[in-house]
């Protein structure tokens, strides 16, 4: 078992937990291991398909990528939730937090589902996860960043009590070139509006 540690201290979540979807599948959630994950985590970037890849706010499928983020995890600075089932990784969940800048009382919320684990409950479940984490170490809010295209991710963050505050015109440049429109949109950690936080 494990729990949280970050530069703001100690979180009181305890893993790993098998957690049961809306499906009758059950899945395990855990916090990512900077060393042993970055392997596993790459690996299932590499199995998302491009749609999902298109415009991810940095390229997972890059190994150097994934190690940075490990980097991150270590120095408390992003907390990674996994959801495995077996040895492979379906899902993760991240709350990125930088402690030196005017937006320290901000988290930004990243959540990526396997394309057979989506339906089931688990984006939900991961996202519950990101929120009590933010909560114990402080977070006065979450910022979820998505293009225009993202229109199931939309739907999913504001049935969980996210509003949006700005959409940013031709603002992101994905893979293949083309520019989108960057939707941000927020919730407060302390007033979440429905059970699912």
């Amino acid at each position: 078992m494990g729990n949280v540690q970050s530069e703001r201290g100690q979180v009181s979540r305890t893993y790993p937990r098998i957690v049961m979807l809306s499906d009758k599948r059950q899945a395990r959630l855990r916090l990512m291991k900077p060393g042993a994950d970055v392997y596993r985590l790459h690996a299932f970037a590499c199995s998302l398909p491009e749609d999902d890849l298109q415009f991810l706010r940095v390229d997972i499928t890059r190994l150097m990528v994934v190690m940075l983020w490990a980097q991150n995890v270590k120095a408390g600075r992003t907390i990674t939730v996994l959801a495995d089932v077996g040895d492979e990784v379906v899902g993760y969940a991240s709350v990125h937090n930088d402690q030196v800048s005017w937006q320290r009382h901000l988290g930004e919320l990243r959540i990526q589902v396997a394309q057979a684990y989506r339906g089931c409950g688990l984006g939900g479940l991961l996202g519950k996860e990101i929120f009590a984490i933010a909560s114990d170490l402080g977070i006065e809010k979450i910022v979820a960043q998505m293009t225009v295209d993202q229109r199931q991710a939309i739907a999913l963050v504001g049935r969980n009590g996210f509003k949006h505050e700005a959409v940013l015109h031709d603002f992101v440049i994905g893979r293949d070139g083309r520019r989108n429109d960057l939707v941000v949109m927020t919730c407060d950690v302390a007033k979440p509006e429905s059970g699912a936080h």
